[in-house]
């Protein structure tokens, strides 16, 4: 009788540890597939992480929000809400602690400094992970290019909805990274 009760816990087990990441998996592909997409302009730079391997981290335009609101605390996790601009990249045009309800997309970020009516805050899609043989040429492609005065052709494809974002790609000059370090 103990045996088919640790083979009943280990089935269960198994389930459960099958369930959580395939759970993990669909969340990311439902925001892939049927999240609003939304063009962030960047400023790349490549660090080494011995545990996480290579990457680039991502430092956006939009950090900060003028606000006339309530005053916010580094740590605070505030909801930052956007549109697109003219020329269909992201802008933030309200912040708030609460959600609100209007009918925009938000972005969960973390407040890192308040200043008077000034509000800056850091984005959750900060880093996008490359394949180690191509990331320092990543960061050599990016610098070549900030230093012809096109960092404008540099933007981070982030996919949002309902407040999850996926970053998905990293363009240099209308073409993802992975490629442009191919050239």
């Amino acid at each position: 009788m103990k045996t088919i009760h640790l083979f009943i816990g280990f089935i269960v087990l198994t389930l459960v540890q099958i369930f959580v990441p395939v759970q993990m998996i669909w969340e990311q592909e439902d925001v892939l597939t049927s999240g609003e997409m939304y063009k962030f302009k960047t400023r790349p730079v490549d660090p080494t992480d011995p545990f996480r391997g290579k990457y680039i981290t991502l430092q956006y335009e939009m950090n900060s929000f003028t606000n006339a609101g309530l005053p916010y605390v580094q740590g605070d996790e505030i909801l930052v809400y956007i549109e697109k601009d003219v020329d269909g990249f992201a802008k933030a045009v309200r912040v708030s602690k609460t959600p609100l309800d209007i009918d925009t997309d938000y972005v969960i970020a973390k407040v890192t400094s308040n200043y008077k009516e000034v509000v800056n805050f850091e984005l959750p899609f900060n880093r996008f992970y490359m394949e180690e043989t191509k990331a320092y040429d990543a960061e050599k492609a990016y610098r070549q290019t900030n230093r012809n005065n096109l960092e404008d052709n540099v933007y981070a494809v982030v996919h949002i909805k309902e407040g999850r974002s996926v970053l998905k790609e990293v363009i240099i000059d209308g073409v993802p990274i992975q490629e442009y370090v191919e050239k």
